[in-house]
């Protein structure tokens, strides 16, 4: 009877006779599959960091902004101010020296 001889050519694999994957071809996959997850927990920490610094920086600004905001309002309000007859008043009197007609203005002596 004539038995079936495996080509020269046949390549060995990692299983074993009885058809099991070897010692060796486990720590392979073991290793990869840590280092997969090395590298994801890395960039997950990275990417936290990054997202901490915006967090920072977006409370920053938003502080800037409601700053802003107040600045804006004060100066709308300055804006209607210097419509009224009142404002006209002070700058004549301060800066100009204006009076009213029979208004007699009293000015101290310095020392």
């Amino acid at each position: 009877m004539q038995t079936k001889q495996k080509p020269k050519y046949a390549q060995k694999t990692a299983y074993t006779k009885t058809g099991g994957i070897t010692l060796f071809t486990n720590l392979l996959v073991l290793l990869a599959v840590a280092g997969i997850c090395i590298t994801v927990g890395v960039a997950y920490y990275n990417c936290r960091i990054k997202q901490n610094g915006y967090d920072e920086k977006l409370e920053s600004l938003t502080s800037q902004i409601e700053a802003e905001e107040e600045r804006t309002r004060e100066i709308e309000e300055y804006e209607k101010y210097t419509h009224t007859k009142q404002f006209v008043e002070e700058v004549a009197k301060d800066r100009l020296g204006l009076v009213y007609p029979g208004e007699i203005v009293f000015i101290p002596e310095d020392d």
